[in-house]
C-alpha cells in the first residue's frame, strides 16, 4: 500500500477513536508548523531527498512526512510530487510558491500557518491581506440582482424590460 493510503487511512478511517484522532491531529499540526517554520525562514531554498530523509530531516515519522507532502503539494514552484505512488525511497522536491502557500493556508482555515511570523519577512502585509481577501471572495456565490418586468432594462435603452429584452421570455 502507498504511504499516502496508508497516511489517510490513519489520519481520516475508522481505527481511531474520537481521541486517539485528536492526539494525531495535534501532534501533527506541532510537526506542521515546526516544518512550516524552517522553510519559512529561508523560502527560497529547495529542499530534496527522499521521504525517509526529509522525515529524519525534520525529526518525524515516514507518515507524518507524507500527510506534511500531500498537503504542500499544491503550493510548490510549478510541479507537484507524486504523493499517490510515494514510497520511503521516493525522490521529493519541495520549493514553495510563497503566494500560492499562504493562500492555501488561509482556504485550509490554518490560522496558525498563515499567522507564523516568518510571513513578515516575505510578503508585505498589503500582499498578504490581497491574498487574504482574494481567497475568501473565491467562494462567495453573489447572486445577480432579479430584474422584475417593471423595471428599466439593463441594455440602457431607457424601455421597461418587459417591452425590450424580457419581451421574449
Amino acid at each position: 500500500m502507498a504511504l499516502l493510503e496508508t497516511w489517510r487511512n490513519l489520519a481520516y478511517g475508522n481505527g481511531l477513536n474520537d481521541k486517539e484522532k485528536e492526539r494525531l491531529w495535534n501532534g501533527y499540526f506541532a510537526v506542521e508548523k515546526g516544518i512550516y517554520e524552517q522553510l519559512l525562514s529561508d523560502p527560497s531554498q529547495v529542499v530534496t531527498g527522499t521521504v525517509k530523509e526529509l522525515a529524519e530531516k525534520y525529526g518525524t515519522e515516514v507518515l507524518v512526512m507524507t500527510g506534511f507532502l500531500d498537503g504542500i503539494n499544491e503550493s510548490l514552484k510549478g510541479y507537484e510530487n507524486p504523493i499517490d505512488t510515494m514510497e520511503e525511497d521516493t525522490e521529493v522536491k519541495i520549493e514553495i510558491d510563497p503566494e500560492k502557500l499562504y493562500y492555501n493556508m488561509v482556504e485550509a482555515k490554518a490560522e496558525w500557518l498563515y499567522g507564523l511570523p516568518q510571513w513578515d519577512s516575505i510578503l508585505s502585509e498589503e500582499r498578504r491581506k490581497e491574498l487574504y481577501k482574494q481567497q475568501k471572495a473565491s467562494g462567495t456565490i453573489r447572486k445577480e440582482k432579479k430584474i422584475f418586468p417593471n423595471d428599466p432594462c439593463p441594455c440602457g435603452s431607457g424601455k421597461k424590460y418587459k417591452k425590450c429584452c424580457g419581451k421574449n421570455k
